[in-house]
Formats: C-alpha cells, sequence, structure tokens
C-alpha cells in the first residue's frame, strides 16, 4: 500500500507547517520506488509514499475487529521527521492494540479512513479468525470486583 503526506502550511508565528498522513491507497509500485509529488501549491504539498505492507497476525484479530466494527474505521500510520525535515512514513497497521503501542512510545501515529477494499479483506481476515472469548463479559474491569468475585470484599 501507499500512504499520503500531507504538509500543510500554517499561519502561526512559531510553527511555519504541520505535517500528518491523509490516506492509503493500494500500491502497485515496485519496491524502492522514490517518493512522488502529487499535488503542490501555496498552501499545501502533498507526498505519496509507496511500498507498505499491511500484515494481518491471529493475535492482533480483536483489535482488528474492534477497529472494523467502530463507526469509522481506521488504517493507523506511524511516521517520523527525516533529516531534512520531511514526514516519512514508517509503518501502517489496522490493529488499534498496536496503534496504541506506538503512542506510548511516543511515536507520531495518524489515523486515516480505511478504503474498502482494505475493509473487505481485514473483515474477511476476522471473520475467518475471530473467537469472542464467552468469559471476556463475565469479567469486570476493575481489581475491587475481582476481590469482591472472590469474597475479599
Amino acid at each position: 500500500m501507499a500512504v499520503v503526506m500531507e504538509r500543510l502550511r500554517l499561519d502561526n508565528p512559531w510553527c511555519s507547517y504541520r505535517w500528518e498522513a491523509i490516506g492509503v491507497v493500494e500500491d502497485g509500485a515496485p519496491p524502492q520506488t522514490p517518493p512522488r509529488v502529487i499535488l503542490e501549491d501555496e498552501r499545501r504539498r502533498r507526498v505519496l509514499y509507496t511500498g507498505f505492507r499491511l500484515t494481518l497476525r491471529r493475535d492482533e484479530v480483536e483489535d482488528y475487529w474492534l477497529n472494523v466494527s467502530a463507526s469509522e474505521p481506521r488504517v493507523f500510520v506511524l511516521w517520523r521527521h527525516d533529516e531534512q525535515g520531511e514526514a516519512r512514513p514508517a509503518f501502517v497497521t489496522v490493529s488499534y492494540g498496536e496503534a496504541a503501542r506506538w503512542m506510548d512510545a511516543n511515536e507520531q501515529v495518524d489515523g486515516v479512513p480505511m478504503p474498502p477494499e482494505i475493509y473487505r479483506w481485514v473483515g474477511e481476515f476476522v471473520e475467518t479468525h475471530y473467537r469472542p472469548d464467552p468469559e471476556a463479559k463475565k469479567r469486570r474491569r476493575y481489581a475491587s470486583s475481582r476481590l469482591e468475585r472472590h469474597g475479599k470484599l
């Protein structure tokens, strides 16, 4: 897949521009294809970064399910600034858990709308591999609930 990054010029005395991931698209570009400017005007610059692979793992299937069952499913893009100050995407995921771990590590992460073709693919993976834990509903969130259940309160 490919990631679209946008640099938006700001009218701000402390910061002249802001970078953010604004979308992802399916990508058939060969490996090592250099980034390509796809739009540039006086306010914004959009750059297409190709060559990203979205890998689904069974141990993240509950987080995929949470994503595809949300009202606005997302693809999460971890990006960093390079030596020239350009924003470069590094990883993509559709796992809420993985994106949360990246943010906990103080990485820059943007969530972009999940394209329909990716939604279908992730949805099929979830349907094949996700089995809700029937015991999960019985568990309670707080430690006091566990103490209460074991007769220690």
